[in-house]
């Protein structure tokens, strides 16, 4: 049995659609939105609305971890802009090229820069999407968790540590652990280029202690000062910075 796995998609439907190739199925693991591109300040949602010189100045206060500076430059652009009907214009155009690169078998599960309510518009027979809930893939159930926890980014879909916490429970024995965020682990958490710890969970941490999952797969962090570690008896894996690589992570067994 042959698994490949993204996170991070980030707007990158052209390598999204040959992910699958050579493998039985498909897990995404959230994050198919671009709304703005570090590496790349003139792609994304954020510098099509506003240009690349609002989207250096915002993404140099962010690095700079002046949040608040950050929340200000941004409402000032929209002023007089309604904020829903356009993200979630440009957020459709975005989903339906990520839904349609999708292969069939896929199963999926949202990141922190994702719109779960819209999931049910665009996803085909073929992809199943997960959260809080497990599916048997080839003889191992793979439990899925999905978005992030709260912090000063504020991104879409981030939600409070009691109700993230309740979906880990609600898995119970899993032999694989998918979900965007890492446990938190410090070295797990630590992104290299973005010199700061995103936040990782407690719950999962606990999971892959109390459960002992085979595996635990997450994303998000992007550059990862550790990419997998043993922790316990479960091999926890950073798959990788999908729009960057375009290259999903393999798992056989």
């Amino acid at each position: 049995m042959r698994v490949h796995v993204v996170s991070d998609v980030h707007g990158n439907s052209r390598d999204l659609a040959t992910a699958g190739d050579g493998a039985d199925a498909l897990v995404c693991l959230g994050d198919l939105i671009l709304f703005l591109d570090y590496a790349d300040h003139s792609r994304g949602i954020f510098p099509d609305l506003f240009g690349v010189e609002n989207a250096d100045r915002i993404v140099q206060l962010r690095t700079e971890g002046r949040f608040a500076e950050a929340r200000e430059l941004s409402a000032r652009l929209w002023e007089g802009i309604d904020r829903v009907a356009a993200t979630e214009a440009a957020v459709r155009a975005q989903y339906t090229e990520m839904f349609a690169a999708f292969p069939a078998p896929t199963y999926a599960t949202y990141g922190n820069v994702d719109m779960p309510p819209l999931w049910p518009e665009y996803a085909r027979e073929g992809t199943t999407v997960l959260d809080g809930e497990t599916a048997d893939i080839g003889g191992l159930r793979f439990g899925f968790v999905g978005g992030g926890l709260r912090t000063p980014m504020r991104t879409p879909f981030e939600i409070d540590d009691e109700t993230y916490a309740a979906k880990v429970a609600a898995l119970g024995p899993v032999d694989v652990l998918c979900s965007h965020i890492p446990p938190d682990v410090p070295e797990l958490c630590y992104d290299t280029v973005a010199r700061r710890f995103e936040r990782g969970s407690e719950a999962l941490l606990e999971a892959v202690h109390a459960v002992r999952p085979r595996y635990h797969l997450f994303g998000h962090v992007h550059q990862p000062l550790v990419q997998r570690m043993r922790v316990g008896q479960t091999e926890c894996v950073n798959v990788g910075h999908f729009n960057a690589t375009g290259t999903p992570w393999v798992l056989e067994w």
